[in-house]
């Protein structure tokens, strides 16, 4: 009875205090709760499509012609300004984003091309229930309109309206007892995010939710009532009056749609006392104010924020065209709700999925309550500017307007730039390169000796023998690794070699029953030193037409996609393949076992491409004439954690990956079928995949 009592915002936030400090003590995620956490949101999004599309609909149907026709001509050029000008200040909101080092390890959205962006195939519903199937969100929008415009004619429609209306409301209460629930799902989404967002991450959250919190502010309570102030005749006390009841109400509530019919009842009132004999203009609230439910509007345009934040906080440089990108592909994927619209966002700049439990976490601990707010603010100024707009009522106040032009640019610029200082003062430090060199093996470990070059007389061909046979005679497997080849083979922080490569080897060993030798070699010296016998196998290489002349090679054990590693600034100039291949500025660096011949002399006729022989040298002083090194991207990925000024790029479009195999002597099938079926055992059993998710992508599976 106690909890009952407890409103329910109170309750939300308590579950999710209570599951951020759980998943923070234990850093574990109990069984059952990622499932209720991914349920939980699967509800939310249940009602959002029916949802949009019914309340454009019966908006819409609702109207006559000739409404409509005056109704569309003075609100668009009105939406569009005031939307631009909520753009402009989330744009300079990076500005506030601290001068933070950051990189990520590899994951899958490192090599995820964003898909084409097409205005017709986003926006034209050629299968609506394709659409609605597949959350196509600009389609289904596109679709309720005209739905909308056919029903406006339809006689007697007030009993399909009518109808319309109650399934709108059926699913406004489907909506309601799935809140209901929102504590324990909320409890499981902080837990969950608790438990998995490393302790310097935090940091990077409150970067978010502050740089959110105090664009609100600017917006809802500077900057839109005072546009409206200065070219309507409404005053900045009355709109603010207008405003509060549903403001406290939204933030208490974490909800605009909730607030609605409040917004409706003070913009009416408002207008009435401009114009109260104006029976169409007295109805523009009961439109307008619904309608911006569905728009991308109002508070969430927050989440074109949180995409910015996602790229800053990743380490991706964002450059003019992103802008562009986010406005011309993300604007409309804000038709729905943000968690919807966010995933979306982060595809477009090749984010890791990760950060959508940031967003969660963010969005249910605060951010929803300031997105709520610019909502109303928002939909509180529409209904009164195009009102205004409609009877020819625009006063242009000069004295407010010189003195706002000054004071307002003054004050939000000063704030942004105030944030990021304070920022900057947080004790942050860069962990990408301790939590990369930190690491031991993941599974058993055998006896092991190092050896840094091979012995003089290595290459000197020996007396064939199958190394089955002289693995087992000698006690122990000899295994060729390259120089700096990381995240496969690498020495960690206490000088012991470790990486991908090495622990599988280290699997084969004792597979084998024996112990294991690591010789450090150059590429160059791998087929000469299998040749002779003195190695047994060496570390992987790609599967390209170059190595399979000279060596045989197992079965494939792993993949890499070819990425670019770039200055952070420059990722711009490696997006798309057409434009780096017809450069012909560019010098490309690529490291000795990633050169295919016959590939670079087709594609790079244009440029230069310098084989390498290590890739460290690309990160030294001396060879800052290299724009760009080819690598396999689960490689890239590992150097710029050591290297967080650079980042990874994969082109467009994308080409299909490398496969990754070992090299052994070509004369012994026996090994070659022995490691064939030892690669299946391993990758049946899941030791591959859970040392690809270790080593790659710096998790435990």
């Amino acid at each position: 009875m106690l909890f009952e009592k407890i409103p329910p915002f109170i309750r939300i936030l308590l579950a999710m205090v209570f599951g951020l400090v759980i998943g923070a003590y234990t850093s574990t995620v109990f069984f059952g709760v990622d499932a209720i956490a991914n349920a939980f949101v699967m509800l939310l999004q249940m009602t959002a499509l029916p949802y949009i599309s019914l309340s454009l609909i019966v908006g819409i149907g609702g109207l006559s012609a000739t409404g409509l026709s005056s109704t569309f001509r003075q609100s668009l050029l009105i939406l569009v300004i005031a939307v631009a000008i909520v753009l402009v200040f989330i744009f300079l909101s990076p500005i506030a984003f601290p001068d933070w080092v950051t990189a990520e390890f590899y994951s899958v959205e490192t090599v995820k091309v964003s898909k084409e962006f097409n205005l017709v195939d986003l926006f034209i519903p050629s299968n609506p229930f394709h659409s609605f199937a597949n959350a196509l969100i600009p389609s289904v929008v596109t679709f309720s309109i005209f739905m909308g415009i056919g029903l406006m004619t339809v006689h007697r429609k007030k009993h399909s309206l009518l109808l319309l209306g109650n399934l709108q409301t059926a699913v406004a209460n489907v909506n309601i007892i799935v809140m209901r629930f929102a504590p324990l799902g909320i409890f499981c989404i902080g837990l969950r995010a608790a438990a998995t967002v490393d302790p310097s991450d935090v940091d990077g959250l409150l970067v978010y939710i502050v740089t959110s919190a105090v664009l609100v502010f600017l917006l809802t309570f500077v900057v839109l009532p005072t546009v409206v102030a200065i070219v309507t005749p409404f005053g900045y006390r009355q709109i603010m009056r207008a405003s509060r009841e549903a403001m406290v109400t939204a933030f208490a509530t974490g909800s605009f749609f909730v607030v609605i019919p409040v917004i409706v009842e003070k913009t009416k009132l408002l207008i009435a006392e401009l114009n109260a004999s104006n029976k169409e203009v007295a109805q523009i609230p009961s439109i307008i104010v619904p309608i911006t439910y569905s728009l991308p509007v109002g508070g969430k345009l927050l989440a074109l924020l949180f995409a910015l934040f996602a790229a800053w906080f990743s380490g991706a440089h964002i450059s003019f065209n992103d802008y562009v990108t986010l406005i011309i592909a993300g604007l409309p994927q804000l038709f729905g709700t943000s968690i919807i619209a966010v995933p979306n966002l982060l595809e477009l700049f090749n984010v890791s999925s990760s950060m959508f439990d940031f967003f969660l976490v963010a969005e249910n601990l605060v951010v929803a309550r300031f997105s709520a707010l610019l909502s109303v603010i928002f939909a509180v100024c529409m209904p009164l500017l195009i009102a205004t707009s409609m009877i020819k009522g625009f006063t242009f106040k000069w004295g407010q307007f010189g003195r706002n032009m000054i004071i307002i640019p003054l004050i939000c610029v000063s704030s942004l730039i105030a944030l990021k200082h304070t920022f900057e003062a947080i004790s942050y430090q860069y962990e990408g390169y301790s939590k990369f060199i930190n690491r031991d093996f993941l599974l058993d470990d055998i006896p092991t000796k190092y050896v840094l070059e091979p012995s003089p007389d290595s290459a000197v061909v020996q007396p064939f023998s199958e190394v089955l046979y002289r693995v087992k005679e000698r006690g122990f497997l000899r295994v060729g690794y390259f120089r700096d080849d990381l995240p496969y083979s690498f020495n960690n922080s206490d000088g012991k070699l470790v990486g991908f490569d090495i622990e599988i080897m280290n699997q084969l060993a004792g597979d084998l029953g024996v112990g294991i030798e690591f010789v450090r070699i150059f590429r160059k010296q791998a087929a000469p030193l299998l040749a002779s016998g003195y190695l047994d196998i060496t570390t992987g290489i790609p599967v390209i037409p170059d190595n399979m002349k000279e060596f045989s090679l197992s079965l494939p054990y792993s993949t890499q996609h070819i990425a670019f590693v770039v200055k952070d600034e420059r990722r711009a100039e490696f997006v798309e393949w057409e434009k780096i291949i017809s450069r012909k500025d560019l010098i490309i660096g690529i490291p000795e076992k990633f050169f295919y011949e016959k590939a670079i002399a087709q594609n790079f006729i244009n440029g230069k491409a310098w084989k390498i022989s290590t890739p460290r040298l690309f990160f030294k002083d001396e060879y800052k004439h290299i724009d760009a090194m080819l690598f396999g991207a689960p490689t890239a990925s590992a150097w710029t954690l050591l290297n967080p000024t650079y980042t990874v790029v994969t082109p467009k479009p994308l080409i299909p990956a490398l496969t990754m195999a070992y090299p052994i002597n070509k004369d012994d099938l026996s090994f070659e079928l022995f490691m064939r079926n030892w690669i299946k055992m391993k990758q049946k059993d899941k030791t591959i995949k859970k040392l690809f998710t270790y080593w790659i992508e710096g998790k435990v599976d």
